[in-house]
């Protein structure tokens, strides 16, 4: 099962699970229900309204209220209809065929049907988009990958096709990055969908985009003409929330005190550290994501860490158990392998506990390396160049993560291994990150399929942090997303989590959980298979 709530949050979690299973048992009826969602919201303003283009969580996360899919992705990882009733799958795999609704309509009057989906995935793969997420689910690259095109069959027919199987396809259209803007927005305002806004987020979605104050908040309206939500929805016909505001609230302590006194009654992104202080009267969701930890990606072409040897020392000279412990409050497993425990058909358990800290053998590989002098603050030299790698981080950084950090230096420090910090602003970031001028930087990228792994250590990759550029891993890469036999993909993705533990591109650390809190007063609130809030089906009593 794909989604897994964690439960060790103790007596101030409860799992929202009975309620996925059991929809959503309507209240009474109020004249006009209201509903305020906190969320973080960073970056959101600069320029990542599109999901098409954008591959920060937070744009999936408020424009699914908008956007809707072909097909929904079910809790056992199956898929059920939405905006299309049908597929068929070619027997080769090279051709999906989609049997659309014929009476949906998007909030601009425009019909959706074969044409909207041809114009929206021509939008995702055109390079005037810049997509990097969406293009690769969808299986393009500008120099190749497996996606043909699509073609309009006949009006509520359509077609995709592919140069050779793609198994993550039905999973990728299951996705607001998927999603289907009106084609009249792609065609008149394409240019101004990243910054978004009334009549420019249009989409076929239970909410309409009213209202929107960059880094304050967005104001959603129920669709009066919704009817026709994903299968495994509860709820059918428009939205019971009238009104539903997504506040931007960059502070966890200001969010979730904000949900307790009743200013929001949805508070996303909770820490840890801050669910102690959400007392009774509330619900806390805890929801293990999928896909690629929190991890540290070490670029391996550029400075020391060309060095194999840096790179393991490096891996097992910080003390990553206690750090993960003491900073999230035993609440993030610690991670052993760059997929998370709850990714389906992937995950190698056997890697659990296969490189504990170990400053004792970190040095050994450090000597071995030639980095066996010190200079006067105590760091390792090697012909007269410190011991020292730059960490770049993308701001803002949450607390937790920096305090991580910082125990992460202290004990590489104590083997004598320097790591400098720098806290960019995204456009700084992104001018170092560009040209790969860095030794390592950091983040997680949450995704339901493990070909997640292929953006981020295939040559090829978009996220590919790390510079790896093996021929064994781009094969056994593009082997697992050729192929559709579960065990077939354990077994390719098992090989490419062992090929990181031998040659140690990415340190995994944690295994993040998307927690969301929410007042007793909700009713009917359902997750996607990344934790996020559904809002569809929701009531306030």
């Amino acid at each position: 099962m794909p989604i897994r709530s964690r439960l060790a949050l103790g007596a101030v979690i409860t799992t929202a699970a009975l309620a996925l299973l059991t929809g959503c048992a309507a209240p009474a009826a109020s004249e006009n229900q209201t509903l305020t969602f906190a969320i973080e919201g960073a970056n959101l303003s600069a320029g990542h309204m599109d999901p098409h283009s954008s591959q920060l969580d937070v744009s999936a996360l408020v424009q699914r209220n908008v956007l809707d899919s072909l097909v929904a992705q079910d809790a056992d990882g199956t898929f059920v209809p939405w905006l299309a009733t049908d597929w068929e799958i070619s027997d080769d795999q090279l051709e999906y065929t989609f049997t659309l609704r014929d009476d949906v309509t998007f909030h601009d009057g425009t019909p959706f049907n074969a044409d909207a989906v041809v114009a929206n995935f021509n939008h995702i793969t055109d390079p005037a988009t810049a997509s990097a997420q969406a293009a690769s689910m969808i299986g393009y690259a500008e120099d190749g990958g497996s996606y043909v095109g699509t073609e309009a069959i006949d009006e509520f027919t359509v077609r995709v096709t592919f140069s050779r199987p793609y198994a993550p396809f039905l999973s990728a259209v299951s996705t607001a990055l998927l999603g289907f803007w009106s084609p009249a927005v792609l065609e008149e305002r394409a240019d101004e969908l990243k910054t978004g806004g009334p009549d420019i987020s249009v989409g076929t979605g239970p909410f309409i985009l009213s209202e929107y104050v960059p880094d304050q908040e967005i104001v959603y309206t129920a669709n009066p003409d919704y009817n026709w939500g994903p299968a495994n929805a509860e709820h059918t016909g428009a939205s019971d929330i009238d009104t539903l505001t997504v506040r931007i609230l960059p502070e966890t302590s200001v969010r979730t005190g904000a949900l307790t006194s009743g200013e929001v009654q949805v508070a996303g992104n909770v820490t840890p550290s801050t669910v102690s202080e959400i007392g009774d009267g509330f619900t806390v969701r805890s929801v293990e994501l999928p896909g690629i930890p929190y991890s540290l990606y070490l670029n391996e072409t550029y400075g020391v860490f060309a060095d194999e040897r840096v790179r393991e020392a490096f891996s097992i000279g910080f003390d990553a158990d206690a750090a993960v412990e003491s900073i999230f409050f035993g609440q993030y497993p610690r991670a052993w392998s760059i997929l998370g425990p709850t990714t389906p058909n992937s995950y190698d358990a056997s890697l659990e506990g296969s490189w504990p800290y170990d400053p004792e053998k970190a040095g050994e590989l450090l000597d071995a390396a030639g980095w066996t002098e010190r200079d006067s603050e105590g760091y390792r030299t090697k012909d007269g160049e410190r011991l020292s790698v730059r960490w770049i981080a993308w701001t803002p950084i949450p607390d937790d993560r920096a305090a991580l950090a910082d125990l992460i230096q202290s004990d590489l420090r104590d083997i004598g291994f320097e790591v400098v910090r720098e806290a960019l602003e995204p456009a700084a970031y992104n001018e170092q990150y560009g040209p790969k001028t860095f030794d390592l930087t950091d983040w997680g990228f949450s995704g339901v399929d493990a070909d997640a792994l292929r953006s981020h250590l295939h040559t090829d990759g978009f996220q590919n942090a790390s510079q790896v550029s093996d021929p064994e891993v781009d094969a056994l890469l593009e082997s697992a997303v050729a192929t559709s036999d579960p065990a077939e993909r354990t077994t390719l993705y098992t090989d490419v989590q062992q090929w990181n533990a031998e040659h140690t591109a990415i340190v995994p650390l944690y295994v993040p959980s998307l927690i969301t809190a929410y007042s007793d007063s909700v009713e009917g609130l359902q997750f996607d298979l990344y934790g996020r809030p559904l809002f569809y089906g929701a009531s306030v009593r």
